[in-house]
């Protein structure tokens, strides 16, 4: 006990050599005053110990003289048995005691060592507390853009035909922008204040009974070109689109600009995104629907089955299903079905009252369930529903896979086309119908679509409308003959590859008979091939930045040839 006694004041005025100037003192609860109740509570605070303890504490030096030093607490001379209560003051003197330094030549040594390792730590301190200053800085600045910067959605990047030259350094863009969260339209958060403000300006009509439509797919083929037709007229567009890779994403991206130059917010999203599409129909009042996201093209179905199931069968379900039981009151929808479902068919020109109960191919299929699925909710909910069947729409700003387009492209670069012919060597024949016919249909069907007869709660008003239209050219041209224009157009002959049709989803032959949708809201195709396919290549070729020059010397080349002949 005694040992421990004479160990413990040094040990303590050990501890003051290291702790003096230590930055973190006040932390770990060290002070002048602390230190020396602990002297006092070891029963030698007048001990040469407790003097060198609290002259390092004050930073003075280590003369040998009588020193006065505040005690903050009782505290007793165990030696004099003398004791203060409260604040008091102790005299002491160490002259009379000799003080061996060599034992405190090391924690001298570290003292120095322990100031310059203090003076790091400051820095260390003072580093990690900008580090974090600067990291909360950044989030601040962070979260006010996200809620303050304007939407990109109402930009202008207007693309019309005689500016698309410069469209490499768009799509460029494009393709970095993809990569992003929602492409172009990533400022304005999803389900936001800025978000449903976007929504709702894009989808106020701008005439007197104009139609508010909310257009899935509208940066696909014949989705952009609706939703710019119902935008010119006044009518309010909001635009949905997923930007599949299923072709090339950089062409419906260019498609979005066009269409937000025009005012139109098209939002990158999924139609089996249940919560998003009751958001929109809680952010805006749509009357109409019109239904055009779909997963296209026959030979594709064979490789991505599931694909096809997940948008044609599923993502129509969602739709209905939001439009039927969230949407308040239920908008009258417009859909693409497609001629596809004639399948196997061989009575033409193909009307609605002909059998649909053959696909030959899978694409096809999930159409003919879409009809179905369309007939049970128009008669349990009273949706109102029109389905619309395509007939091979072609025209600007088309999808690359289709024939036409394709065949354009591998025609520029010298690539060989593949045609086919029957088993019986027929030609295969499409009724062509151009993109402008398509819309007016489309806009038609709209205008005449009649009100849905459901409620929120389940309850009919009454039957609502259930329609199908052929939307066609009611005139098939052989494959071989639009081949040839378009090598006239171009000015290059294309090396062409016959060969037998498969029987694994093609047909031979489709023909519309368009006599319902005439009668109904004045159908009438007007644009002949030749006029169509020209618009097309105008377009392709400023689009794709081709040779003008080489294309018309090709078209010089090709007409002396054909006078020749």
């Amino acid at each position: 006990m005694a040992a421990r006694d004479r160990l413990m004041p040094r040990s303590l005025a050990a501890c003051a050599l290291l702790l003096h100037r230590c930055p973190y003192q006040e932390k770990i609860g060290w002070s002048p005053a602390s230190a020396h109740r602990q002297l006092c509570i070891a029963g030698r605070p007048s001990s040469w110990a407790s003097t060198l303890l609290v002259r390092n504490l004050r930073g003075e030096g280590w003369e040998e003289e009588e020193e006065e030093a505040e005690c903050a607490g009782g505290c007793s001379d165990a030696r004099s048995g003398v004791g203060k209560v409260g604040l008091g003051k102790i005299r002491v003197s160490v002259s009379d005691r000799e003080v061996d330094r060599s034992l405190f030549s090391p924690f001298i040594h570290a003292r120095g060592y322990i100031d310059r390792i203090g003076e790091k730590t400051l820095l260390s301190a003072s580093s990690h507390l900008l580090f974090r200053a600067t990291i909360l800085a950044t989030l601040c600045l962070v979260c006010l853009f996200t809620v303050h910067y304007p939407s990109l959605l109402s930009h202008s990047f207007h693309l019309s035909s005689a500016a698309a030259a410069a469209n490499g350094k768009h799509r460029a863009a494009s393709r970095s922008s993809h990569r992003s969260l929602l492409g172009s339209s990533a400022a304005v958060a999803y389900g936001g204040a800025a978000w449903e403000k976007e929504v709702r300006r894009s989808a106020a009509p701008r005439r007197d009974g104009g139609l508010s439509v909310l257009v899935t797919g509208a940066a696909g083929f014949v989705g952009a070109h609706c939703s710019l037709a119902l935008r010119a007229r006044g009518d309010g567009v909001v635009g949905l689109d997923n930007f599949n890779s299923y072709y090339d994403p950089s062409l419906k991206r260019a498609r979005q600009r066009l269409l937000a130059s025009r005012g139109v917010a098209v939002l990158d999203a999924d139609i089996n995104d249940a919560a998003l599409l009751e958001r929109l129909f809680d952010a805006a009042r749509f009357t109409h629907v019109l239904h055009l996201a779909a997963q296209a093209g026959v030979r594709y179905a064979m490789r991505a089955p599931q694909t096809y199931v997940a948008s044609n069968v599923a993502g129509l379900v969602s739709v209905f299903e939001v439009a039927a039981k969230h949407a308040d009151p239920q908008p009258a929808i417009v859909w693409a079905s497609s001629s596809s479902v004639y399948g196997l068919n061989t009575d033409a020109p193909f009307s609605e009252e002909h059998r649909t109960d053959r696909p030959a191919s899978l694409y096809a299929a999930t159409k003919k369930a879409g009809e179905a699925i369309a007939h049970a909710y128009n008669h349990i909910y009273g949706l109102s529903i029109t389905g619309l069947r395509f007939f091979t729409v072609y025209g600007p700003w088309g999808r690359p896979d289709m024939a036409y387009f394709s065949f354009a492209r591998s025609i520029v670069a010298g690539e060989p086309i593949t045609l086919f012919r029957t088993a019986d060597g027929a030609d295969a024949r499409r009724d062509f119908t151009y993109i402008d016919d398509v819309v007016k249909g489309c806009l038609g069907a709209l205008d005449t679509a009649g009100e849905s007869t459901g409620t929120k709660s389940g309850k009919k008003r009454g039957p609502a409308p259930l329609r199908v239209y052929n939307l066609g050219n009611t005139s098939p041209v052989p494959v071989t003959r639009m081949v040839a224009i378009l090598e006239k157009l171009l000015g290059r002959k294309a090396n062409k590859r016959v060969v037998t049709m498969p029987s694994n989803g093609d047909v031979p032959f489709t023909h519309a008979n368009v006599s319902h949708a005439a009668r109904d809201f004045g159908y009438r195709p007007a644009t002949p091939l030749d006029a169509g396919l020209r618009r097309f290549v105008d377009w392709f070729v400023h689009y794709y930045k081709l040779d003008t020059a080489k294309i018309a010397k090709g078209k010089r080349k090709s007409m002396a040839m054909s006078a020749a002949s």
